[in-house]
């Protein structure tokens, strides 16, 4: 028993050690850590995309939450295929001028919309207040907050109890939130559906990722909100990253409204 306290002890002390160490010997290799509590973990970083181009991406307790390019050229450009598909659908809609996004992370959706779209009011609502601070200095919010000036409102807060209580409709609105691979909120079931519906303006358009495999015991989720949503919405649609994939995770674009839509 002493002896299994003794290792026991040592293993404490070594892993204390590491765990001061570690954002130096991260950043020998071009990675900033910033901590997030004892063991959780925010890590920034900069990695070449398929065709070279310069993607700075920030990892938050071992899942990816954003990606942006960092080139004067591109810094409000998408990275990521699911959010060029919710922008696809959105521009199918056509007459979108209020959008709601529930979930900022690095905020390169909400980014994009205000300087791409000049009539679009976009809010945001992220819980965490260190996300939106990171992503003032390393994923352009600032510059898009110049750029759009009232036109994107930030809220500090649960999205969906702010959902519940603002009173307010929108043409779109956007379900980004999730906790690794498990989408957060009441986003698959009935009383979800319901809420959105009840904050949607009359044809709006309702965009949800939800990461899993299409097909198979995991794709579970997926099924569960196109039950949901499709007991309070005349179309679902569901827009996938790896169509050609089916039993791989991706970031799956869900489109729910009551308005015909071609995508």
């Amino acid at each position: 028993m002493k002896t299994f306290l003794i290792i026991a002890c040592v293993l404490t002390v070594l892993d204390v050690a590491l765990w001061i160490a570690l954002p130096r010997i991260l950043a020998w290799r071009g990675v900033e850590m910033r901590r997030r509590g004892w063991r959780g973990a925010t890590l920034i970083f900069e990695t070449p995309d398929a065709d070279g181009t310069p993607v700075r991406l920030v990892n938050v307790n071992g899942t990816f939450q954003s990606a942006s390019y960092i080139s004067d050229e591109l810094w409000s450009e998408l990275v990521c295929v699911y959010h060029r598909e919710m922008v696809r659908a959105i521009n199918a809609a056509g007459d979108a001028r209020s959008v709601l996004v529930i979930g900022g992370g690095g905020y390169s959706l909400p980014k994009y919309l205000v300087t791409h779209t000049k009539r679009m009011r976009v809010c945001v609502v992220e819980i965490d207040p260190q996300m939106t601070e990171i992503a003032r200095e390393k994923f352009f919010l600032d510059r898009a907050e110049e750029v759009a000036g009232d036109r994107l409102e930030l809220v500090c807060d649960d999205g969906w109890a702010w959902l519940r209580s603002c009173g307010r409709t929108f043409d779109v609105i956007v379900n980004d939130a999730f906790k690794g691979n498990k989408p957060l909120g009441e986003l698959a079931t009935d009383e979800g559906a319901a809420l959105i519906a009840a904050h949607l303006s009359e044809g709006g358009l309702y965009l949800a990722n939800v990461r899993c495999p299409l097909e198979g015991r995991k794709s579970a989720p997926l099924q569960e909100v196109k039950a949901a949503f499709g007991a309070k919405f005349a179309q679902v649609n569901v827009l996938p990253e790896y169509p050609e994939e089916p039993t791989a995770p991706g970031n799956n674009v869900v489109v729910a409204t009551n308005r015909s839509l071609e995508l």
